[in-house]
């Protein structure tokens, strides 16, 4: 047999076996699994080697056990104490199954006695976390997707530096990825020297390996903040300056953050524990996940300034969800689609990355049908001409069906907001995108009250003010080949 006949019996063998492999992909859309057939067979070794670097989400099989055997540890024998409670009678009942769906993914049930406060920039959002740190008296805890060495990153690492001389414990853990510059750099090196504990999580390691083991590019994109177990942030912001670098070409990032004091802030912490362990495999004592000493709480809700607790409100029964490759499955996209099922009045949408599967746009097309008034507020600019160009061929299917696409000029809009009829909302790190819903570890939270809604629906019109509204007569009139362009990358989509 000559060396070329080898060579062909050995590629149609692999060829064979990796489309095998993704014919038994579970939990995928069939298009998904055509569409990488397609790329395998098409494509001689490179779709190959696609398939292994993109074509599974797993972190890992190793990763994978490891993970679920300390959730169900932590969430069986010790958290549970702290979440066993009724569904509060607050929460109105039509709203009681969206609450259902985000307990079926971590096993929260939402809770009362939560004080709440819209961070008015991401300036804000930074200095008040450097006042919480500076009176934190117990431990802070910190997750980052990114975390720049930029001014805001140094402001952070240097009143962790300064809590951890008083003699608080304060851990960080970053994404190997996100916050590889931190990681290279001698503000690392300083907050270890310091006495903080600060280890990434999902290192790649040597790619090769990562490759064959599980997929490379599944990242822990949560934002987590706890303090005292009684304070916790939620939403967009990362640990960088809104002109980071390298997207400060398009100026300022705009982001939405949401700083909560109350019970709240254990469903968070639990997540920040089950990452820890994942990432260090070190068993946290209890007094991270329950214990609240009462001059913890005292303390931490005296200390802040009079500014800010004027501008606090109270009970924000809330829920947190966190999802993530190894998680339930569409877990995230679930919870999309019932809240957004859900609206009859009004459904305001704000993402910064817009590649919806196909039962959310179907639920948002249809709630509009339905007479709902949908508006959706995306960014003109972006870091992704991938994403941009996705987004594209959703807009007339959109418009048809009566929604309002606004596109936020100038800035580049990252905030992640989703309310409805004007009393329910969601806030967090998720993007309405399949990244979001299969890829990344992701967290959000969902909350019924009025007030906060009110106060992100003010945020969101200020959004549209210094937005384009995009017609169907504008979209009407796109070329053919812009059109072929979009509907393309739309179409590669799934092989995300």
């Amino acid at each position: 047999m000559s060396l070329i006949a080898l060579i062909t019996i050995i590629n149609y063998i692999i060829v064979a076996y990796v489309v095998y492999r993704a014919m038994l992909r579970p939990y995928r859309e069939p298009a998904s699994r055509l569409a990488w057939v397609l790329v395998v067979i098409t494509i001689p070794v490179v779709g190959i080697i696609l398939y292994f670097m993109f074509g599974e989400t797993s972190i890992g099989f190793i990763r994978a056990k490891n993970m679920q055997k300390l959730k169900s540890e932590i969430f069986q024998n010790r958290f549970k104490a702290t979440i066993d409670e009724p569904i509060i009678d607050t929460v109105p009942k039509k709203y009681h199954h969206i609450f259902r769906i985000g307990q079926s993914i971590n096993g929260f049930l939402p809770v009362g006695g939560n004080k709440y406060h819209l961070l008015e920039n991401s300036e804000a959002m930074i200095d008040s976390l450097v006042e919480d740190i500076d009176n934190a008296k117990h431990h802070v805890h910190i997750l980052f997707y990114i975390w720049f060495t930029d001014e805001s990153g140094r402001k952070i690492a240097n009143a962790l530096m300064r809590a951890a001389s008083r003699g608080v414990v304060c851990r960080v853990l970053v994404d190997a990825v996100g916050s590889r510059k931190l990681i290279s750099s001698t503000v690392w090196n300083d907050m270890h020297k310091s006495g903080i504990h600060a280890v990434s999580s999902l290192s790649i390691g040597n790619t090769l390996l990562r490759m064959i083991l599980g997929r490379v590019d599944l990242r822990n994109h949560r934002k987590i903040v706890v303090i005292d177990n009684n304070i916790t942030y939620c939403g967009s912001q990362n640990c960088a300056d809104a002109h980071f670098s390298p997207k400060d070409k398009y100026a300022l990032w705009v982001d939405a953050e949401v700083r909560f004091t109350g019970p709240i802030a254990l469903q968070n912490q639990h997540l920040f524990i089950q990452d820890w362990l994942a990432a260090t495999k070190e068993d946290l004592p209890p007094t991270y996940e329950y214990e609240q000493p009462n001059d913890i709480m005292d303390l931490t809700n005296t200390r802040i300034s009079k500014d800010m607790s004027s501008k606090m409100n109270s009970l924000c029964p809330s829920q947190v969800v966190g999802t993530g490759p190894t998680e339930r499955h569409d877990a995230m996209s679930d919870i999309f689609q019932v809240i957004i099922s859900s609206a009859r009045q009004s459904l305001t949408i704000t993402t910064p990355y817009f590649v919806p599967n196909g039962p959310v746009l179907n639920a948002i097309c249809s709630v509009a049908r339905m007479g709902v008034t949908v508006k959706l507020i995306l960014s003109h600019n972006t870091d992704s001409w991938f994403v941009r160009a996705a987004s594209h061929s959703y807009y007339p299917e959109l418009l048809e069906a009566g929604v309002e696409i606004y596109e936020y000029q100038s800035e580049v809009l990252h905030s992640k907001l989703l309310t409805i009829d004007g009393e329910l909302g969601m806030i967090g790190s998720a993007n309405l995108d399949r990244r979001s819903f299969d890829l990344n570890y992701e967290n959000n939270i969902i909350f019924y009250d009025q007030k906060l809604t009110e106060e992100i629906l003010k945020r969101q019109q200020s959004y549209i003010d210094k937005s384009l509204n995009i017609s169907i007569e504008e979209v009407d009139a796109w070329s053919k080949p812009s059109l072929l362009w979009y509907n393309i990358n739309a179409t590669l989509s799934p092989l995300l």
